[in-house]
């Protein structure tokens, strides 16, 4: 069998609902990359997010973030690297609007870093950026925005988070591509136009040499659309967001709780 490019979402997909990969999932993991498959983690998180995973499982292959901003290998200069961030006009823009889209936040975020509009602790959970509780540097100051970001993030109190993605689609001229996630936090993704994770993957398999036959992927929510839409398998969770279904090839009898990636991947490979 020739060797197939794996990408993995994380939350409600590899992981547990704690956050977690369990040692069944870590011992299938790496089980088929030493096989040769390259197992690429293909998240909306940021790296600083996602770097201990890509330990736990003791990858080397690339990975990506930012819902297909950031294609690269963690901890290492590596030629093929590909950063697209947007335009910072947008996220002051948006800054501006924050009343009005009924943002509880709005949130930069970089490779190593992010800075948020609001910092109370009762409205936002630091633990969505991965901390235990935000400090003074953290806090967004729009005079002092010099850098593009590679995503702008956003809560939103409005009911339909689908209609307001919609709304600032048109607003700006189909210029970004918003993605939601997030469940009942009503998230809101922000990254530049045509960046999604089929984005990413498609010129991950150019530099791989493979084409989208050797592309097989999982995931459970709407940002995950385009990827199972583009690669040759597409599997969605048991657990996934009914708008994934249309797009996937198959959905999974098993959960991120049950470790349905995992067996999945024992069912195909192992």
């Amino acid at each position: 069998m020739s060797t197939k490019v794996i990408a993995i979402d994380l939350d409600g997909t590899l992981l547990n609902n704690n956050s977690q990969l369990s040692p069944f999932t870590k011992e299938t993991i790496q089980k088929i990359s030493k096989k040769g498959h390259h197992v690429i983690i293909t998240t909306g998180r940021p790296y600083r997010m996602a770097l201990d995973f890509y330990k736990e499982l003791e990858l080397q292959t690339p990975m990506i973030n930012f819902n297909g901003s950031l294609t690269h290998i963690p901890e290492q200069k590596w030629e093929f690297e590909q950063s697209v961030p947007l335009d910072k006009s947008f996220l002051l823009d948006l800054v501006k609007r924050e009343e009005e889209i009924e943002a509880d936040f709005i949130a930069s975020e970089y490779r190593r870093k992010f800075y948020i509009t609001n910092t109370d602790e009762d409205v936002v959970n630091p633990a969505l950026f991965g901390i235990d509780s935000f400090k003074e540097h953290h806090q967004l100051q729009s005079a002092l925005v010099t850098s593009n970001p590679n995503a702008i993030l956003m809560q939103t109190r409005v009911e339909d988070k689908y209609a307001l993605a919609d709304e600032l689609n048109h607003f700006y001229k189909n210029q970004l591509s918003i993605n939601t996630w997030g469940g009942p936090l009503n998230i809101l993704e922000c990254s530049a136009k045509g960046v999604h994770k089929a984005f990413a993957l498609e010129y991950l398999l150019k530099v791989l040499n493979k084409d989208r036959n050797d592309l097989i992927a999982f995931g459970d929510e709407q940002n995950d659309t385009q990827m199972l839409a583009f690669a040759g398998t597409g599997y969605a969770m048991k657990n996934a967001n009914p708008t994934l279904l249309p797009y996937a090839d198959e959905q999974l009898s098993l959960t991120n709780e049950e470790d349905g990636v995992a067996h999945e991947l024992m069912r195909l490979f192992l």
